[in-house]
């Protein structure tokens, strides 16, 4: 007997996926056979992805609430697309695109609307993905210039930071030593020394 399942993504641990999982629960998807993925769409190296596909068998129903929940690379949705219902033939319904529904006109004309759709769709769905990456981008190069610091902020030089230092190059101490003295990681220590140096 044919068995339904339901697959949701977000891109990162703090977004929400209640909308996508209540959309699937109310279809009756037994919760055993939800699959949910925090993780970029940008490939399919997703766990709960791989176990979902393992999972599946002939004649077997998926649900994907839009097509970029399965992914945001054109050229491996439509590759997913087609090992999931051409090698494992499985039927898959995009419950945001109706015309997305291989249950439906599965002759020849059904068949062709569909890829024309779901190339359309992938397409979208990178170049959103494309355009996401440029905003942060632009974002962060907006406010690097309003002087916005990103990353943990520097280590202060301790106030016997000259004095270690100066025993450190006159090898009075070794360089684990003087990190030790300056309670710092001794990368931490070299790094700060190169750029004393720079300075004097």
């Amino acid at each position: 007997m044919a068995n339904v399942y339901g697959y949701a993504r977000v891109s990162s641990r703090d977004q929400n996926e209640d909308r996508q999982m209540t959309v699937l629960q109310e279809l009756s998807i037994p919760e055993k056979n939800i699959f949910l993925d925090k993780q970029s769409g940008k490939d399919f190296e997703r766990p709960a992805y791989k176990r979902m596909v393992r999972r599946v068998r002939k004649n077997d129903l998926l649900y994907i609430k839009s097509i970029d929940r399965l992914g945001r690379n054109y050229e491996e949705i439509q590759n997913q697309w087609r090992i999931l219902t051409k090698d494992k033939g499985i039927d898959i319904c995009v419950i945001d695109m109706p015309l997305l529904d291989t249950r439906r006109g599965k002759d020849l004309v059904g068949t062709f609307l569909s890829d024309i759709v779901l190339q359309v769709l992938s397409f979208v769905a990178e170049n959103e993905r494309t355009n996401i990456r440029q905003r942060q981008a632009e974002g962060i190069a907006a406010a690097k210039a309003r002087g916005v610091k990103f990353g943990r902020p520097p280590i202060p030089y301790p106030d016997n930071f000259k004095d270690i230092y100066r025993d450190w190059k006159k090898k009075k101490m070794t360089l684990r030593q003087a990190a030790d003295a300056c309670q710092m990681p001794v990368g931490t220590f070299y790094g700060k020394a190169k750029k004393l140096e720079s300075f004097i």
